[in-house]
């Protein structure tokens, strides 16, 4: 299988998990910054890493991720501050299916991701904090051994 793995990536959270497939994943493979804007024709999978901003992937990703079409067999991965299964994360997977335009979604995995202080200075000092907040202390040194392994696991059964 070819495969290329994209990622954006502010605190190392996300190109922690990218960088994990790289090395897991058997195959001919490529690993990009989505600053880098590899070209996704012509790969079996696409695997795309974000992380999410106002409850959706991140500006870079979001116009990555419109780029594909329904020839492309994409597989989603995301760290967040929020609780797993918060509506705040499910709401960011479905925006990023909904860049894809009708591309197969081959899978999807979502991990907290440690926050930086400043960010999370930031969030509290708002009138209305984010409702993220309340989980962030729980994503402290995440992603971890756990979370890559949960990962890998995921994408080496596609």
């Amino acid at each position: 299988m070819k495969t290329l793995i994209v990622y954006s990536s502010q605190t190392s959270n996300t190109k922690k998990l990218a960088d994990a497939l790289y090395e897991n994943m058997a195959g001919d493979k490529e690993i990009f910054n989505v600053g880098d804007t590899p070209d996704p024709e012509g790969y079996d999978l696409v695997a795309v890493g974000f992380w999410f901003q106002a409850g959706k992937p991140d500006p870079k990703s979001s116009q990555y991720l419109s780029r594909m079409t329904e020839d492309h067999r994409v597989f989603l991965f995301a760290t967040h501050g929020a609780g797993a299964g918060s509506d705040h994360v499910r709401q960011g997977l479905a925006h990023a299916k909904g860049l894809i335009n009708g591309a197969q979604v081959a899978g999807a995995f979502t991990c907290q991701g440690e926050v930086s202080p400043q960010v999370l200075e930031k969030a509290r000092q708002k009138e209305t904090p984010p409702a993220w907040i309340k989980d962030a202390d729980q994503a402290a040194g995440h992603p971890d051994a756990s979370d890559i392994n949960a990962l890998v696991s995921m994408v080496r059964q596609l």
